[in-house]
């Protein structure tokens, strides 16, 4: 049984390696260089580029990478999962899906199940090492396709950015739903509805943020107290330290993990940005 994921999981390079799921990078385009994320480039040297007065471009992962490995799977006669990133995001599903469908002209009885998440990074990232942990404990693919798709439908992502006009000119949200707030130490709060990326309000300051997300938790959230919930941010550990502090002292969650935001998804939301994820629905 093989595992795909995508580089907009926002897992660590060490987490493809050792778990043994298998990496789809999408690209970074600085300037004229381009890099595989995760691989040859991580979000420190986006920010850097950012703040260099740089727009880092992005681009989905290699259609040949995605035949090849289909290809593979198919040769071998193994069975195969890709989880992938929202296809509201990223062209990366479909192109996924065209691949699979080129690669069962060759080979018909292709094993592969290819899941449209609706998720972005950590949202994606814990329905990913769900299926790892299921399969490590000897669970049949059916099963684990059965789980991570009913999760993918009970995630709850909140995040907060500097400004969503950074992510409307990346293409992320219509400029009709962006407004500014860094200047004044707005920081605007949206959400993923349906696997596109939506604001909901804007709020002054980092304490009106972190007690508004805990209350939106209070509200989706379900037995949080039996959750490990995930944090990403984009390099401010402080912020996503404090929030871990506020979630802990009112939810007593099972686990939080934090991680820092993947090259793709911090070139659309930009530095200073924090989410978080949790199911609002714990068990079916």
């Amino acid at each position: 049984m093989r595992l795909f994921a995508d580089s907009a999981s926002d897992l660590p390079k060490a987490f493809f390696e050792t778990e043994n799921v298998e990496l789809f990078p999408l690209r970074v385009h600085i300037g004229n260089d381009e890099y595989e994320d995760i691989r040859t480039i991580n979000s420190l040297k986006v920010y850097e580029a950012i703040g260099e007065g740089i727009h880092p471009k992005t681009s989905q992962v290699s259609p040949d990478e995605m035949l090849n490995a289909f290809e593979k799977l198919a040769k071998e006669g193994e069975e195969g999962f890709y989880m992938a990133f929202s296809s509201e995001l990223s062209g990366t599903y479909s192109t996924a899906m065209m691949s699979a469908d080129q690669v069962r002209e060759e080979y018909p009885d292709l094993k592969l199940t290819i899941l449209d998440t609706k998720a972005a990074s950590l949202g994606y990232g814990m329905l990913v090492k769900e299926a790892v942990k299921l399969r490590s404990q000897g669970h049949p693919l059916k099963e684990i396709i059965e789980r991570v798709t009913w999760m993918a439908a009970h995630v709850e992502s909140l995040f907060t950015v500097e400004d969503l006009d950074y992510m409307a000119k990346g293409g992320r949200i219509s400029k009709g739903s962006a407004f500014v707030g860094g200047l004044l130490n707005i920081k605007p709060l949206l959400h993923v509805e349906d696997g596109k990326l939506v604001p909901i309000e804007k709020l002054r300051g980092r304490k009106k943020v972190i007690k508004r997300i805990v209350e939106l938790m209070e509200e989706r959230g379900e037995q949080l107290d039996k959750q490990v919930i995930a944090i990403s941010h984009g390099n401010d550990e402080e912020f996503a330290n404090l929030m871990k502090d506020a979630i802990e002292e009112q939810f007593h969650p099972k686990g939080i993990e934090i991680y820092m935001i993947g090259s793709v998804i911090a070139a659309h939301t930009g530095p200073g940005t924090l989410a978080i994820f949790f199911s609002n629905k714990l068990n079916a």
